[in-house]
């Protein structure tokens, strides 16, 4: 890395991973043979995960006039190695400006098959090997409710890897995602969902309008609308118009029959343990949404308002719409109130009107998606388990056990 125009003045080390005895006695017994002073120092676990950052500057009383730039490159080189051997993540920051390992590029490789044949994780193998990278380790992460496999990648270019394993994954009937390695993948602390057909497996609109006697056309508009060939606001209010008249009552009754998809409960108990934040943001309506949150105990939310009268739906709305730029909208303003930089985010929809968030997030995820929402997302999931996502961000299934258990005993 060249420091253009500066001289650097501080390198920060921040190593997470698995905790156990031993990381941090290596770690600074790495850094004792640099002329470095530490700055800072600070060292948490959370849920079995180690995170200890190390703030350095150069010690001129010990190396007077040393050249800073090649001192941080020696360390980066030194402290990338030893998190190899110590089975770590490892970031660096220069001056506040994140930097890569200087051991080339790393990656993580998600493979999620039901059943993973052994055919399939050697056909992602051979497309990495192609791709001019090095498979350093095999995970397993999971073996219910699927197979899934984590793969730490050294070097390859991360665009190039997506399109070709999204090719290779469409082959062979699996899932694949992946992202950069480091700190980052275990920080996304805000994940954001979709409701309709995500985290639950109907459309509620279409739920009401089989009370209101016009579910066919109901229907109709909104697989137009998913499939992207009609505006969003449009198809909603149209479908809205549909519902004028309807009992207020009816809404309990669409309560009770929302299903959660598969994994649901799964998922968002292992995030909560985990430290994350969850978020939904719905094309639907508040009315049911609301239920959603105190179930689940969701964070964040969004969705839209209909409009009652006398206990009657007016088959108008209220309030500004969420739709596709909506959510992106709710999604960057859940991030600043939780604090989570939007690289740290993850977007899990399935229609286009989710793409808006998808693309905003850190990772988005299409969820048994719509052709043009696969084609345009990070990555997808295609088996009927909401908590696979979780495997994406690295989490085990030994984690999701424990979130079960309600600790890591």
């Amino acid at each position: 890395m060249t420091f253009a125009n500066s001289v650097p003045e501080t390198l920060l080390v921040t190593v997470t991973g698995k905790d156990r005895p031993g990381i941090s006695a290596r770690l600074l017994s790495t850094l004792s043979v640099f002329p470095v002073t530490i700055t800072d120092l600070e060292q948490v676990v959370i849920g079995g995960r180690l995170l200890l950052g190390a703030l350095l500057s150069a010690d001129e009383r010990v190396a007077p006039g040393v050249r800073k730039e090649r001192l941080f490159e020696e360390i980066r080189s030194a402290v990338s190695k030893v998190a190899v051997d110590m089975d770590m993540d490892v970031d660096f920051m220069v001056d506040g400006e994140r930097v890569r390992p200087c051991t080339g590029t790393r990656l993580d490789v998600t493979i999620m098959g039901d059943p993973l044949r052994p055919g399939a994780v050697g056909a992602i193998a051979s497309c990495v090997a192609r791709a001019g990278a090095n498979i350093d380790r095999i995970e397993r992460l999971a073996s219910y409710p699927v197979t899934a496999l984590s793969l730490s990648l050294t070097g390859g270019n991360l665009e190039q890897l997506r399109t070709d394993l999204a090719l290779e994954a469409a082959t062979q009937s699996v899932d694949v995602a992946v992202q950069t390695s480091g700190l980052h993948r275990r920080s996304k602390h805000l994940v954001v969902m979709d409701v309709d057909s995500t985290l639950i497996q109907c459309e509620v609109i279409e739920l009401l309008a089989q009370y209101a006697g016009c579910g066919d056309e109901v229907a109709r508009i909104t697989e137009e609308a998913m499939r992207g060939e009609l505006d969003f606001e449009e198809s909603l209010r149209r479908r809205v118009a549909l519902l004028k008249g309807l009992d207020a009552s009816i809404l309990e009754e669409v309560r009770e029959k929302m299903t959660l998809t598969p994994g649901a409960r799964t998922l968002i108990r292992t995030l909560k343990f985990l430290g994350y934040e969850c978020a939904i943001v719905s094309g639907g309506f508040t009315q049911l949404t609301d239920y959603l949150v105190e179930e689940l105990g969701i964070d964040y939310s969004a969705a839209n308002v209909l409009e009652i009268v006398d206990g009657k739906l007016t088959g108008s709305l209220v309030g500004p719409i969420i739709d596709r730029k909506g959510k992106a909208a709710a999604l960057e303003r859940f991030a600043a109130e939780a604090g989570v930089p939007l690289s740290q985010t993850v977007a899990i929809g399935d229609g286009a009107n989710d793409l808006d968030m998808l693309r905003v997030a850190g990772l988005g995820v299409a969820f048994n998606a719509k052709p043009v929402v696969r084609a345009q997302a990070d990555t997808s999931v295609n088996v009927p388990y909401l908590d696979t996502v979780l495997f994406l961000l690295g989490i085990s299934r030994e984690e999701v056990e424990a979130a079960e258990r309600g600790s890591y005993a």
